[in-house]
């Protein structure tokens, strides 16, 4: 049993430095590296749209439009679709254009937010898996001063061994999840990128 602990203890010290792939930025458990913010630069090759600012959300069309973009339960395609027949709508170049332009706005505005979020909120994530693997250092180390006293009580020793174990797998599965949350930065930038050369499309 103590050999067991002892595995434990060092499984639950060493997994969050494991994790820690850039060590400017403990709290990032991804192998991709974080880039707190998108560039609209990096994905947008059309009209600049510094001028834009919020103006997207003063058209209803347009914002509504946004949302539906936006929102990953909606197939790529089907978003691309929407665009694509949006814009087609306009009765000019121009006017085509200068939609396209707060179309876009509105989705980097709105993709770059929710992603950002994301991000916060993997980090928090980590920082509570490291504060639940600091108590289960705790529990193990009282696991180990229990079975070094000779009369100690076999059934505390069994209540405390199953929290371990209960806690330790816990911990594993919270990992094996943030692998699939660690992702979902990359794929919203994809979506946007994707988004973003159709509504160039459109546009032209």
């Amino acid at each position: 049993m103590k050999r067991v602990c002892f595995l434990l203890l060092a499984c639950i010290a060493l997994a969050p430095a494991a994790r820690a792939a850039d060590p400017r930025n403990p709290d990032w458990p991804c192998v991709q590296v974080k880039v707190p913010e998108m560039s609209p630069a990096a994905v947008w090759g059309g009209p600049p749209i510094d001028d834009v600012g919020r103006q997207w959300e003063d058209d209803a069309a347009i914002r509504d439009l946004v949302a539906r973009l936006a929102a990953r339960r909606i197939p790529l395609e089907e978003a691309q679709k929407l665009a694509t027949e949006f814009l087609a709508a306009s009765s000019s170049g121009p006017e085509r254009q200068q939609r396209a332009r707060l179309v876009f706005a509105g989705l980097f505005d709105t993709l770059n937010r929710l992603r950002s979020e994301v991000i916060n909120g993997i980090e928090r994530y980590t920082r509570r898996q490291r504060e639940f693997a600091e108590r289960v250092r705790g529990k193990i180390f009282q696991l180990r001063t229990l079975q070094d006293q000779p009369n100690a009580d076999p059934k505390e020793i069994e209540d405390l061994s199953e929290q371990v174990q209960w806690d330790t797998r816990i911990f594993e599965d919270r990992r094996r999840t943030i692998d699939a949350v660690c992702e979902v930065p990359t794929l919203i930038e994809q979506r946007l990128f994707a988004l973003s050369r159709t509504i160039q499309e459109a546009m032209e």
